[in-house]
């Protein structure tokens, strides 16, 4: 059986900022300044100073959106969405390193491949125990991830579809037989099914987040606070940190004020002029690129304008991503409504639609003969970023003959209820978040018919078949060459209005030390610690 090591290679995306801008070195050091276009780079950022790591004190962690249940088989396990939190109280299996663009151990010991990538076999740690008290073995892993998958959590549904079977032959092995070739396995067991909840989490009338990882829940204040103490039972030692408190602000120039001012050591940033802001700053952190991370997604469930294939081709006609960019983020972003931008390893020469109002009103027309009133509801936040955005589509989509109402919402929070649980918008702001490494898996469950994470959108049997041959494509040839067939697809399909990639950082100021960056946008904190002031 051949051990199998999987590089992933880190995009880099050019962005146009004002005249003081930041650069960083081909070898990822010193953040320096200068008069050039800032460098965006899938990695760590800045240079970590090193030293001998302290003992004690709080990180405190300004979180993208208020996660209250972390529970990786109910909530998206991504850096916005709990990810962090969930991380540091269940760890995960296997972790992506952005530094060597591998997949490499992190609770689990090793994973290896055989049988053409159609059998992976797992080894488990000797002595890893949940908080609990109870042992992390073979068994405790094989029920956590069916309890994933029955539960219908994100990725549930690529799993169920191309697992067949999870085998522990001891209580240190775990073996998977999959139904076919996949390459780029290793990547689940770095999210939502890598993160193993111990049985004790389901035993009262609530969940109860009990993990294996450096970090244990000790409480949680709706609207204010949560806090996770160190834990002594973890398998690799009592982590530095005393606690991670993580805090609420749901204005992103609010929490990039705080740290600046140092009452909190971290923020999950995503707009592209905070993220440059953060950067020019000096702050270092862990940086993502996003694909299709700024997106409005059309709701094509009955009932709703986007039902209509014309209405959602029309809308997208509609769109210039350039006036989004320069309204909601002046000097700073890249407005392309390309799936994969030219900064991405996935990127391919199939064209997205083009700008055309002419055929826009044409279609829309069309959809107005046969019954439809033109009306559509947006749906966004309130930050200034979503605003100007709505206002900026709005106001193009009216140019058309569109009848546009806004509904922005107090909170983040908020919008992913109307959006991801209840589905009662028409067209929302959002991130749908294809990341560089390992994208396969996201694809799946936001565009696969069985996906998880469609949230109403439009999704086609061809776009379905489409997503199964990129599980099988053998090497980035062949993956390239089918996601320009899915460029294609989607130009027919239009399940999303694309403006942009979106910038993804978790920034911390110099004092902040040892953070590993992994998947989904997400820090693991089992070895961080804070230099003194």
């Amino acid at each position: 059986m051949a051990s199998r090591r999987f590089r992933h290679a880190a995009g880099i995306l050019a962005v146009a900022t004002a005249a003081t801008a930041c650069a960083w070195q081909s070898d990822g050091g010193t953040i320096q300044r200068d008069a050039r276009p800032a460098e965006y780079r899938v990695g760590m950022i800045g240079t970590e100073p090193g030293g001998t790591p302290v003992d004690g004190g709080t990180l405190t962690f300004a979180a993208y959106a208020e996660t209250g249940l972390l529970d990786p088989a109910e909530t998206i396990v991504a850096g916005s969405t709990g990810g962090v939190e969930m991380a540091a109280i269940y760890d995960v299996l296997m972790r992506w390193d952005p530094a060597s663009g591998e997949v490499v151990p992190q609770l689990a010991e090793g994973l290896e491949s055989g049988d053409g990538d159609t059998t992976w076999t797992l080894r488990l740690r000797d002595g890893v125990e949940f908080g609990d008290g109870t042992e992390l073995n073979a068994a405790a892993v094989k029920w956590s991830i069916e309890r994933y998958v029955r539960k219908g959590a994100d990725e549930a549904a690529l799993w169920k579809a191309n697992v067949r079977a999870v085998r522990t032959p001891d209580d240190r092995t775990v073996v998977f037989e999959l139904a076919h070739p996949w390459p780029s396995f290793p990547f689940m067991l770095a999210g939502g099914p890598g993160m193993i909840v111990a049985k004790s989490s389901d035993a009262g009338e609530r969940f109860r987040p009990v993990g294996a990882g450096p970090f244990e829940f000790a409480r949680y204040a709706p609207d204010e606070e949560m806090v996770l103490e160190a834990r002594d039972g973890y398998w690799d030692g009592r982590p530095h940190l005393d606690r991670v408190r993580l805090v609420y602000v749901d204005d992103p120039d609010a929490a990039l004020a705080t740290l600046d001012s140092g009452r909190i050591q971290a923020a999950f940033l995503r707009d592209p002029v905070i993220v440059r802001d953060a950067l020019e700053a000096g702050h270092s952190g862990f940086l993502n690129m996003v694909a299709l991370g700024n997106v409005a997604v059309i709701n094509a469930t009955a009932g709703h304008p986007g039902a209509d294939p014309r209405v959602r081709k029309a809308m997208h006609l509609a769109i210039q991503p350039e006036v989004i960019y320069r309204r909601a983020y002046p000097g700073t972003g890249l407005a392309s409504n390309a799936l994969f931008p030219g900064f991405s390893r996935w990127h391919t020469a199939a064209e997205p639609l083009p700008y055309a109002p002419d055929r826009a009103r044409e279609l829309l027309a069309a959809a107005k003969a046969d019954g439809y009133d033109g009306k559509v509801t947006w749906l966004d936040a309130q930050d200034p970023a979503s605003r100007t955005t709505a206002l900026a589509a709005k106001a193009m989509l009216e140019s058309v003959g569109f009848d546009v109402e806004l509904d922005l919402v107090r909170s983040i929070a908020d919008q992913i209820t109307k959006v991801s649980v209840k589905k009662t918008y028409d067209v929302s702001g959002w991130g749908i978040s294809w990341r560089e490494a390992g994208p396969f898996a996201r694809m799946y469950a936001t565009l696969h018919g069985e996906g998880n994470l469609t949230v109403g959108m439009a999704t086609t049997p061809e776009m379905s078949a489409l997503i199964e041959e990129l599980r099988g494509a053998d090497g980035e040839e062949a993956q390239r060459a089918v996601m320009g067939r899915i460029q294609e697809r989607w130009n027919e399909d239009v399940p999303a209005l694309v403006f942009g990639p979106q910038p993804e950082l978790i920034a911390w100021p110099e004092r902040v030390r040892g953070v590993a960056g992994t998947v989904n946008s997400m820090v693991l904190l089992d070895d961080a610690w804070l230099a003194r002031d």
